[in-house]
């Protein structure tokens, strides 16, 4: 399960921060006022991956919304939609 300790919002508003749980790979950034979560699969890194092969949700771009990111991570492990 990911956990909040190991996402931080700050470190987000700077540059993407990038994570891997059991064969999901996560890619999270800032986008003006959204925030844009994506996961794909443990094969390749982030450029390197087929559009078609990655998930993305966007969430408002503040710290409130993070509980709501991380459950949707952790959603998509769980259906195996990476």
């Amino acid at each position: 399960m990911i956990r909040k300790e190991e996402i931080s919002y700050n470190f987000i508003q700077k540059e993407p921060q990038t994570g891997s749980y059991q064969g999901m790979r996560y890619y999270l950034t800032k986008k003006g006022d959204q925030l844009s979560a994506t996961v794909y699969p443990d094969k390749f890194c982030y450029v390197k991956t087929p559009e078609e092969q990655k998930v993305t949700r966007e969430f408002p771009n503040t710290p409130e919304s993070m509980p709501e990111l991380i459950r949707w991570l952790n959603e998509q492990h769980e259906k195996g939609r990476y």
